[in-house]
């Protein structure tokens, strides 16, 4: 299909390449409107300063520095000219442990919530658009994970499966969609009862068509916004289950790097060098994350846009 106009002589344009200029001007629009949040492009700066770091992790620091057979560094030693964060009780540098940890982390974070964001988006939009006993069914299902506390039955699942890095993306990501789910069902809700979608009905159209090309893609907008929230919870998930001596023994995060500091008194022995850092960076990447999504929450809640 393309369109034309003989008089002017105008070069023919497709629809699909219409559909493309109309996508690439509301991403310019809505990055127009995310730079004038300072508070969300101060998250993402610090989103992007951890993503480097993770990124360029084997140029800033050596993996020898990981391997406890090879370090040479003083005991618990304070931070000095040679280790700027000091070094943990095996002698390794912080700062190295530091840098990679943040992959873990950012790993986990991240792919923990595209498993729960695939998760509740599905369930969300079936339970949403689908009347009776599936409608029923996915909504009882997602309303019990959500009575369920997350941190027990996080726990109980991360002991059962055993201590690997993919076992601790699998259980975040599978007892963290509950929220999204709802979410999304709501918005379902509201979508399906919309003139559009009644039109596509009325002319043939079929639900998985009607889901795919009309409802889907005006829920993604709040899917990508609580995207962003999800893996702040996921990032934090994974410190506590880390810090309680579930994660993965062989890899090294910042929920590694706290449970180790206190199980050798960091606190008490005044090494506040081992337990402050990977906690400030926990707080600072939570934080970053937080605060885009406000801020694209914002950029695609008309409603919100309003009122400020």
């Amino acid at each position: 299909m393309t369109t034309t106009n003989e008089s002017t002589g105008t070069v023919p344009v497709s629809a699909r390449r219409l559909t493309r200029q109309r996508r690439v001007a509301a991403w310019k629009r809505g990055w127009a409107q995310f730079r004038t949040h300072r508070s969300g492009m101060v998250g993402l700066g610090i989103l992007v300063f951890f993503v480097l770091v993770a990124l360029l992790a084997p140029i800033l620091a050596s993996s020898q520095g990981l391997d406890v057979t090879t370090a040479n560094g003083p005991v618990l030693g304070a931070p000095s000219g040679h280790y700027l964060l000091g070094t943990d009780e095996n002698g390794r540098s912080v700062l190295t442990l530091l840098i990679w940890g943040s992959r873990i982390s950012l790993f986990v974070g991240l792919l923990a919530t595209l498993i729960s964001m695939v998760i509740g988006t599905l369930l969300g939009l079936v339970s949403g658009y689908f009347g009776g006993w599936i409608g029923r069914i996915t909504f009882r299902l997602t309303e019990w994970f959500l009575v369920i506390p997350f941190l027990p039955l996080a726990i109980v699942l991360a002991s059962v499966l055993g201590r690997s890095l993919f076992n601790i993306v699998l259980v975040i990501g599978v007892t963290s969609w509950p929220g999204t789910a709802l979410l999304i069902r709501s918005q379902t809700l509201s979508i399906k009862e919309r003139a559009y979608v009644e039109r596509a009905e009325a002319i043939g159209a079929g639900r998985w068509h009607q889901i795919g090309k009309h409802v889907l893609p005006n829920v993604m907008p709040m899917v990508f916004a609580n995207t962003t929230l999800t893996v702040a919870i996921a990032i934090l998930s994974e410190t506590t289950l880390s810090f309680l001596g579930l994660g993965d023994p062989t890899r090294t995060s910042w929920g590694s790097m706290l449970d180790s500091a206190f199980e050798i008194g960091s606190i008490t022995t005044g090494s506040w060098w081992y337990i402050v850092p990977p906690g400030v960076c926990v707080v600072l990447v939570v934080l970053a994350f937080t605060l885009i999504g406000q801020a694209l929450e914002e950029v695609l809640n008309p409603r919100l846009r309003a009122r400020s």
